[in-house]
């Protein structure tokens, strides 16, 4: 399992709620930033191999991500739509290989008629 460090006091000084904005801010740029380096590591190397990304989760910090020139293999195989992904505990993430196999079915019914 991976973790990421949280920032805590900050030299900046400012109102509480600006110190928590900066904060989280810089918390949010070590998630895309280790994120990044991970596909990059992991994912890329088989770029190659892959018919396409199906990707989850928060889809600003998915697009932060993606907006990296190195995965811009990855990022043009990307497919919609974006898996629902609540909390990305080890359960979860081991259910979503069926959610991007699944097929959506929508039935219209026709209309009855009657004369």
């Amino acid at each position: 399992m991976d973790a990421r460090q949280v920032q805590g006091r900050t030299a900046a000084g400012g109102w509480s709620q600006q110190r928590f904005a900066r904060r989280r801010g810089h918390q949010t740029d070590a998630v895309v930033a280790h994120a990044v380096e991970t596909a990059v590591r992991v994912l890329l190397p088989h770029a190659a191999s892959v018919e396409a990304l199906f990707t989850g989760g928060d889809k600003g910090l998915v697009d932060d991500v993606l907006a990296d020139q190195r995965l811009r293999p990855l990022a043009a195989l990307r497919r919609e739509p974006a898996l629902d992904v609540g909390e990305p505990t080890k359960a979860v993430l081991l259910e979503t290989p069926a959610q991007f196999r699944a097929v959506q079915v929508h039935i219209i019914e026709p209309d009855v008629r009657t004369t």
